[in-house]
């Protein structure tokens, strides 16, 4: 890994991810957000193919989180719908929708570990709650999520609070792939981390996204950890989605997208991604 400026630089490449040929594995019609007199997200359309890694960037504000939490079923749109392949998840009842969350994994972004319970415990929390199993099989599993993620097995017997950030991220992401989701839904992966840590982070990813065949979608505000693993860029702005690949985002004329991608903080970015 080489350095420019402040920021990081890697070699990585993300796969080709999925096109428009193929069917959406996640697909979000028409959807609103709305919270008082407060219009969040109008009419928002977004396609997330099969293979790909996405990543959504927007300002303070824009609903990146809300978004989030409409795509997994946490939160109903005051109007339109989001498929999971195929299957509407906006009028599911909790029932239902708990038989859709084995399709997916997702981290956010502080963890959200339980403090009071070992890593391994952590990790085991899925398993536990979709399938019986003895011990020594949650006990090997969680030591296989473990190495999967790159952590060492007695990382699984302590607390959160005695793991450095970057190895709760880590531990975070093992727990996220408990269930051997097809989908991966990550929310600000590398906030928080120095910059060898996130582009280890971002390694990481582009190396379970290969290895595993995930189609991620993921929060990020870091410009290093888009150009090294996304495919294509979803943007919120003016309560509206502007989607594309980097290159066409990059080349964008809006001025919040120029200023976000062109301004003085993510010039070394670019030089980053021009020398490889």
């Amino acid at each position: 890994m080489q350095r420019v400026g402040n920021e990081r630089q890697t070699t990585i490449r993300p796969r080709s991810g999925g096109t428009d040929s193929a069917a959406p594995i996640i697909s979000v019609r028409g959807v609103t957000n709305r919270f008082g007199p407060q219009l969040v997200h109008d009419a928002v359309d977004l396609d997330v193919y099969p293979g790909e890694v996405l990543g959504i960037v927007g300002g303070s504000g824009s609903g990146k989180s809300v978004l989030l939490r409409t795509m997994l079923g946490l939160h109903r749109p005051n109007a339109g719908d989001v498929r999971i392949e195929g299957m509407d998840i906006t009028r599911m009842s909790t029932e239902e929708l708990l038989a859709i969350k084995r399709r997916y994994g997702v981290t956010f972004q502080h963890g959200a570990l339980f403090s009071s319970l070992t890593v391994a415990e952590n990790i085991q929390l899925p398993m536990r709650e979709f399938f019986s199993a003895s011990e020594r099989t949650y006990d090997a599993l969680a030591e296989l999520r473990l190495r999967m993620v790159g952590l060492p097995v007695e990382a699984g017997r302590k607390l959160p609070s005695q793991l450095s950030g970057g190895m709760v991220k880590r531990a975070a992401l093992a727990r996220a792939l408990a269930l051997d989701p097809s989908i991966l839904f990550l929310d600000e992966p590398t906030a928080g981390l120095d910059p060898i840590s996130a582009a280890s982070f971002d390694e990481l990813i582009v190396y379970l996204h290969r290895s595993l065949k995930l189609t991620i979608v993921m929060i990020t505000h870091d410009l290093d950890t888009l150009l090294a693993t996304c495919n294509r860029v979803a943007v919120l702005v003016d309560r509206k989605i502007v989607v594309d690949t980097l290159e066409g985002i990059m080349n964008n004329p809006h001025p919040w997208i120029r200023e976000y991608f062109h301004g003085p903080r993510a010039r070394a970015a670019h030089l980053a991604r021009g020398a490889r």
